[in-house]
C-alpha cells in the first residue's frame, strides 16, 4: 500500500524544529531556549489551534489502535507548576480514554525499590496501539535522584555502582533502554516543559491566593525552589546526553500555558503522522462475509425503512473485490 503523506505535516513540523534538541549538542536551558517563546503566535488564535492539533490526534490514535502494530510513549518532565496536568488534560480532551494511559510516578514502593531503576517504568509501558503518558517519567533518576543524592541510599545500589561516573551510565543505559523500545515499535516522545523561575513563583503565588488552589501547593516545592540552579544544571546535562535521533527531546517554553499545549500537541502529532497508521484492509473472504451479513441485515428492514439507514443518509463508496 502507498501511503500518502500529511499535508499538515510540514506546518508541524515547522513549528517544532526550534524545540527540538539536536542530537549530540551540548544545552544550556538559560542560553538556549526562552521560557517565553512563542513562535509569534498570538494567544486569541491559541483556543482555534489546540482545536486542530486535539481533532488531529483523535484521528491518528483511532488509526494507531486499529493498526494494532506501534506504541507510543509520552514523557512529561517539568519543575514544579510546569504545567504537566493541565497539558496531559488539554491535549488529550478529544482522544478515545480507553487507548491512553496516564501514570504518575511518586516516591517508590518497598517493592519498587526491592528491582533496578527502570523496573517500575517498564511496567507501565503501552501496549501496541495504545498511547502511555508518563507524568514524571524515568528521567526522575538522574534529575531529583541527581540533586538529592542520598536518594541512592534508599535504592540500595552496590558499592561498585555508586562511583562518580553513575550519571554517565544512566545516560547510556536510559538510551540503550530507549533504543530497544523503538526498535521494536514503541516510539518515545519526550518533552521538557521549561518554566522560567519568575513564572514559576507567579503560579505559586495563584496556589496560595486561591483556597481552591491550596490543595496543589506544599512546602517540598519551596524547598525544591531553593534549589533551582542545581536543577537547572541536572536538566540541561540530562538533555545534553539523552536527546538522541531515536528518542529526541523537545523543550517546550512553558510560562504561556495556552502555547505549551499547542506545542505538546504538535510534537505527539508529528510522531504520529511519521509512523503514518492506517485501518487494516480486509481480504476477499472476509469481504464476502461481510456481504453476506449486510444482505441479512437489509432483508430485516421494517416496511418503510431504509435498507442501509446509514448509507441513505453518508453516501458510502461500492466495495472492492480487490485486495486493497
Amino acid at each position: 500500500m502507498t501511503h500518502t503523506r500529511d499535508p499538515r505535516a510540514a506546518r508541524i513540523a515547522k513549528l517544532i524544529e526550534p524545540l527540538r534538541v539536536e542530537p549530540g549538542s551540548r544545552v544550556r536551558l538559560g542560553r538556549d531556549f526562552d521560557p517565553r517563546y512563542k513562535a509569534g503566535l498570538k494567544k486569541k488564535h491559541g483556543a482555534e489551534l489546540l482545536r486542530a492539533g486535539v481533532s488531529l490526534l483523535a484521528e491518528y490514535q483511532e488509526r494507531l489502535a486499529a493498526q494494532d502494530t506501534y506504541g507510543v510513549l509520552l514523557c512529561l518532565q517539568a519543575l514544579d507548576a510546569g504545567g504537566k496536568d493541565g497539558t496531559i488534560r488539554h491535549v488529550m480532551s478529544g482522544v478515545n480514554p480507553q487507548g491512553v494511559k496516564v501514570s504518575s510516578f511518586k516516591q517508590p514502593s518497598a517493592e519498587e525499590l526491592g528491582h533496578d531503576y527502570l523496573w517500575r517504568y517498564a511496567a507501565r509501558l503501552p501496549s501496541r496501539g495504545d498511547i502511555a503518558i508518563f507524568n514524571r517519567s524515568h528521567y526522575e533518576e538522574v534529575l531529583v535522584v541527581r540533586v538529592h543524592p542520598e536518594i541512592l541510599d534508599r535504592q540500595r545500589l552496590p558499592e561498585e555502582a555508586r562511583s562518580a561516573k553513575i550519571w554517565d551510565r544512566r545516560y547510556r543505559e536510559i538510551n540503550n533502554w530507549e533504543r530497544h523500545l523503538t526498535d521494536n515499535g514503541f516510539k518515545v516522545v519526550k518533552i521538557f516543559l521549561n518554566l522560567s523561575k519568575e513564572e514559576q513563583r507567579v503560579r505559586f503565588m495563584k496556589r496560595l491566593d486561591l483556597p481552591e488552589k491550596n490543595w496543589k501547593f506544599s512546602a517540598s516545592d519551596v524547598r525544591e525552589r531553593r534549589l533551582w540552579d542545581d536543577y537547572q544544571h541536572a536538566f540541561s546535562e540530562m538533555l545534553s546526553a539523552t536527546s538522541t535521533a531515536w528518542a529526541p527531546w523537545y523543550v517546550v517554553p512553558a510560562d504561556r500555558k495556552w502555547f505549551a499545549r499547542i506545542c505538546t500537541a504538535a510534537v505527539l502529532a508529528h510522531t504520529l503522522i511519521d509512523i503514518d497508521p492506517h485501518y487494516p484492509v480486509v481480504g476477499k473472504e472476509t469481504r464476502a462475509n461481510l456481504r453476506a451479513v449486510r444482505e441479512e441485515l437489509e432483508a430485516e428492514a421494517p416496511k418503510g425503512a431504509a435498507p442501509d439507514p446509514y448509507a441513505a443518509r453518508h453516501p458510502v463508496p461500492s466495495p472492492s473485490d480487490g485486495e486493497g
